[in-house]
């Protein structure tokens, strides 16, 4: 039996955990990493973060000298902690009468409050020690176990801590307490007695400062915390998001973490007009990336089409200009990744690193696709040049050879070797495990290339120079010819994963291959076989699809790249297979590959993290934890948004007033419901169930195209 159908913003349910893990709390560019018990413990990756830098190395807090016990973690928001514990029982005794609870809060800062609650029959005198340290670490360097430069000075001023980056002096830390603590470098501590039933409270409020110069953090001392600055911001979120109604529990509660985890990962940058975008992910992605925000911007269109427009506007202000080897920015060609740490100009290529062969002509497909969900048609306008300058890099510097398919090669040796979503150094090899030489084409990037071309020519057609639209449809349509030729291998049933430097075929079984059947590259034979291939079990772990084949020489179900599975790569499997809907057995495999990804999602607490490992669920159940995956990260967050758009059948072209709504809804999903699905100035309320939709709100003029009900 299914329970009541539950809306996408009803609220977020509490995460309620036990004391073990990691705990991670975050809110636009700052994150805390904690354990169970709310310390941020000295030596491991643990910290309060802001702009790519650790500034608490230390918080740990100690009962008469005493390590808490630790209950439980909840976690209502993802910026939010509620961390419940108790002081350690006397010896000889096995209860405690003593009850601590942190309340934790992030947002341009962090604030804490702490209380102990005496539950026994007489008063108790306690020791409250909190150990405070900084080292104002790069990000990278915390994630790479590699020492601070420079450490910090420590400063005690009254009732306040002041802690300053010894090595540039730029970045340091106040932290401020009520209750009266004693304060030395190092440390808060309190003397408290609590009476008997009653309890005792301290607020510590932690504020970075730049430059000498205190940054204000979204909340203020003694605020309620849905009257603080990131309350207010994810409420914004869901207010202007269509809600999502399901059946199916897992689908629920995943849907439901989804909401609040995208909200919690935007940054309104107030240098860049408050644009919204989202960051990839915690820990140790939290700013811009080109490739991750405009395929997460991609799959949350249908909660909010803003966000989109925010992250291309974002993208195209720092869209490449000129030629830099270091950086490898090329003219039109979109960022990888922004970064702000104090060690940004030594990592990669410094601040602005744009070494990625897919986010330019990812650009160039969102933006259509922007137009299409009703965009403000003066901003799509605006975008145009910006697109236009990412076909050019297409053609002039995407394509290093001239033979019409877009390859990577680093511009140093500080750049990454491989430029595709898979870019770890081995992430890209063979049938026999060896690792392919650049320069290397991939077979996904063609297609969103291929992709990028006809939604150019849908932009300049409707929007600008009908002409050369039929222009950019012959070059698409020569590219998918020459991809079929060179990239399928008919032998095997699937296409290479890349060309190398020598136009051979890489010749592995990955999950690139699904990504053709999004774009549209893939033939309808072809896509036929593949079908057969994916669905196989050396692809399918039961918890979704492997990136790699089990019967690949790379294969290793505990590797980043070859043989775990991502939630964002079977997700756009899962919709490249919708897409190909009218191919036998592409359904049935969309509907499995969907069940085992909310059945991990499910095993996961609801919250899908980056990545998992790929064991074979008969062997692994639950799925097996990938050790540094990201989570909350943001296109594992949107993963469930697309399964939901592309079950739906939703296309909407709304400069044509037209919506499509063609559903197979998986049995267990039940009845699903969007109500007010915006739509330019239209607002919709669409159900489903099964093969069948209706759709209510559509105006006079509108198209409804699809199955109704």
């Amino acid at each position: 039996m299914s329970e009541a159908p539950a809306a996408l913003n009803a609220g977020e349910p509490a995460l309620i955990t036990d004391a073990g893990g990691t705990v991670s709390l975050v809110e636009g560019s700052t994150f805390c990493l904690s354990d169970g018990a709310g310390d941020v413990r000295s030596g491991t990756t643990h910290g309060f973060f802001f702009r790519d830098a650790r500034m608490l190395s230390r918080w740990e807090l100690r009962l008469d000298g005493r390590v808490p016990h630790a209950l439980s973690v909840i976690t209502p928001e993802a910026f939010t902690a509620r961390f419940v514990l108790r002081r350690p029982p006397k010896p000889g005794q096995a209860d405690s009468t003593l009850l601590v609870v942190r309340e934790r809060l992030v947002g341009d800062g962090l604030r804490e409050t702490i209380t102990l609650e005496n539950l026994g029959r007489e008063a108790t005198a306690v020791g409250l020690e909190l150990r405070v340290e900084a080292d104002f670490a790069d990000l990278f360097a915390v994630k790479e176990g590699r020492a601070a430069a420079g450490g910090a000075d420590a400063t005690a001023a009254g009732t306040e801590l002041l802690l300053r980056d010894r090595s540039d002096g730029i970045r340091g830390l106040s932290v401020s307490a009520s209750a009266e603590p004693e304060v030395v470098p190092g440390a808060l501590t309190w003397r408290v007695v609590v009476p008997a039933g009653g309890r005792w409270t301290t607020e510590i409020m932690v504020q970075p400062t730049l430059a000498g110069r205190l940054v204000e953090p979204q909340f203020r001392r003694g605020e309620l915390a849905e009257s603080t600055g990131p309350a207010r911001k994810i409420e914004a979120w869901r207010s202007a998001s269509t809600e999502v109604e399901v059946d199916d529990p897992a689908l629920t509660a995943v849907l439901r973490r989804t909401e609040s985890d995208l909200g919690a990962l935007q940054i309104h940058d107030p240098a860049r007009g408050g644009r919204p975008f989202v960051a990839a992910g915690a820990p140790w992605f939290m700013t811009l990336f080109g490739r991750d925000s405009l395929l997460t911007a991609w799959m949350a269109l249908p909660l909010d089409v803003g966000l989109a427009l925010g992250t291309l506007q974002t993208l195209a202000e720092l869209q490449g200009r000129e030629v830099d080897p270091f950086t490898e920015e090329e003219p039109g060609r979109i960022l990888h990744e922004l970064r702000m740490g104090p060690d940004s100009a030594r990592v990669l290529g410094g601040n602005h690193y744009y070494g990625t062969a897919d986010a330019t002509p990812l650009f160039v497909m969102l933006l259509a696709e922007c137009w299409r969900w009703g965009a403000d048609e003066a901003m799509v306008r605006a975008l145009l040049p910006a697109a236009e300058a990412a076909v050019r890099w297409i053609d002039e510097y995407g394509d290093r050879d001239g033979d019409g398919f877009v390859e990577y090669r680093r511009g140093t040796d500080r750049g990454l070797v491989n430029q595709g979503w898979k870019d770890s150094f081995d992430g890209i090899n063979d049938a026999r495990g060896r690792l392919a030489e650049g320069p290397i084409a991939l077979c996904e990037v063609q297609g969103y290339a291929y992709a990028a071309r006809l939604a150019f020519a849908e932009l300049t057609e409707a929007l600008g120079d009908p002409a050369a639209a039929a222009g950019h449809r012959e070059r698409a349509e020569e590219l998918r010819k020459r991809f079929a030729e060179a990239f399928w291998l008919a032998e095997r049933g699937w296409y290479a994963v890349a060309l190398d430097g020598d136009k051979a075929p890489v010749d592995a079984l990955t999950s690139n291959a699904a990504h053709c059947l999004w774009s549209g590259i893939a033939s309808d034979e072809h896509a036929a076989v593949l079908v057969e291939r994916l669905g196989g079990p050396e692809m399918d772990s039961g918890f979704g699809l492997r990136t790699l084949a089990t019967s690949m020489g790379a294969y290793n179900p505990m590797s980043y790249h070859n043989g775990s599975v991502w939630p964002h790569d079977t997700a756009i499997a899962v919709a490249g297979l919708l897409r190909y809907a009218h191919v036998p057995g592409a359904v049935e495999l969309a509907q499995r590959l969907a069940d085992g990804l909310l059945d991990a999602a499910a095993a996961f607490g609801g919250r899908l993290p980056e990545l998992y490992c790929g064991f074979s669920r008969s062997g692994f159940s639950p799925p097996v934890p990938y050790p540094t995956s990201c989570s909350p990260q943001a296109w594992a967050a949107a993963a469930p948004l697309l399964l939901v758009r592309a079950f739906l059948g939703l296309q909407p072209h709304v400069p044509h007033r037209t919506l499509t709504v063609a559903p197979h809804l998986p049995p267990r999903w039940g009845r699903l419901r969007l109500r007010q699905l915006r739509l330019g100035p239209v607002t919709a309320d669409i159900t489903a169930t099964g093969g069948e939709a209706t759709v209510e709100g559509l105006p006079d003029g509108w198209t409804r195209s699809g199955t109704s009900g």
